[in-house]
């Protein structure tokens, strides 16, 4: 794999954020630009990363309030349509026009915003468990532990903490698979505790809509109409539904597959056999047609 260079550009609203970007090959390739999901990182994308690199260049944002990007004054901008400004600007200072967007959840609405206001910027698209339809099960969950803090003493006991959280997300996880978790989610503070690695007040803007219903984004999915599309579904998803999954394919067209990933939830890890085999399908798409 080739390594990675710390990047770093400045919001709209002056904020200083962080990305990775692994060197690709010189072939002429749409670059990968990797989208976390809502308490993710540019972390999150290391075993995608660990497999592509090399051959694809990857580009892996923090989003403001995770990891090494600055903590946003304002709670109120950890929205997605400012997110998307924050992405723009990036790809304004990278000269980056056109690109392959593989979003995870919340980075999954944001390659929906990129396919509604610049469609022409994407070479292709994955959208990895999400959709203009969400669960009530799932959002009830997310919202459960997001903005919750957490400390622990050591980097086992932050993996034993996931696993009790997330057993039924990835019920075939090992300890050593929960530890490479943990290292992705969590850092260690100054006082040599292992905490959450993201601004706990993230969780204001959620909280503050409640159940109110958002955009319809249904709409969305026929501008990904001609792309070369990728739909990921974890067989044991609360947050996307099967009957969701299959209308957008339906909406998306021709250019748009779906991968039921089993004896996963909310959200396969992209490491996955059946998950690798897609990615590759999908890439395979954008670059032969």
């Amino acid at each position: 794999m080739s390594g990675y260079k710390d990047g770093y550009w400045w919001s709209p609203d002056g904020l200083r954020l962080h990305y990775r970007d692994y060197d690709g090959g010189d072939d002429g390739r749409p670059p990968l630009l990797c989208l976390p999901g809502l308490t993710r990182n540019a972390r999150d994308f290391e075993p995608l990363a660990g497999r592509l690199a090399g051959e694809w260049r990857l580009i892996c944002p923090d989003m403001r309030g995770r990891a090494e990007s600055a903590y946003a004054k304002d709670a109120m901008t950890y929205v997605p349509l400012t997110y998307l400004q924050d992405i723009s600007r990036l790809l304004a200072d990278l000269a980056i026009t056109r690109f392959v967007a593989i979003g995870t959840s919340l980075g999954g609405i944001i390659t929906m915003l990129i396919a509604a206001t610049q469609r022409e910027w994407l070479a292709g698209a994955l959208l990895n468990d999400v959709g203009p339809a969400l669960d009530d099960a799932g959002l009830a969950r997310i919202r459960s532990y997001v903005g919750v803090g957490q400390s622990h003493p050591t980097w086992v006991h932050a993996a034993r903490a996931l696993a009790e959280g997330n057993a039924d997300v990835y019920p075939g996880y090992d300890l050593e698979q929960w530890i490479a978790m943990a290292k992705r989610l969590y850092r260690l503070n100054s006082g040599g505790r292992v905490v959450l690695d993201y601004d706990m007040k993230i969780a204001e803007p959620i909280r503050a809509m409640g159940s109110e219903a958002g955009v319809d984004m249904w709409p969305v999915m026929q501008a990904f109409r001609g792309i070369p599309t990728l739909l990921l579904r974890g067989e044991r998803s609360d947050l996307l539904s099967a009957a969701s999954a299959d209308r957008m394919v339906r909406d998306m067209g021709k250019g748009a597959e779906l991968a039921t990933i089993p004896h996963v939830g909310h959200a396969p890890a992209l490491d996955e056999p059946e998950s690798v085999a897609a990615v590759d399908r999908l890439l395979s798409r954008v670059l032969h047609g």
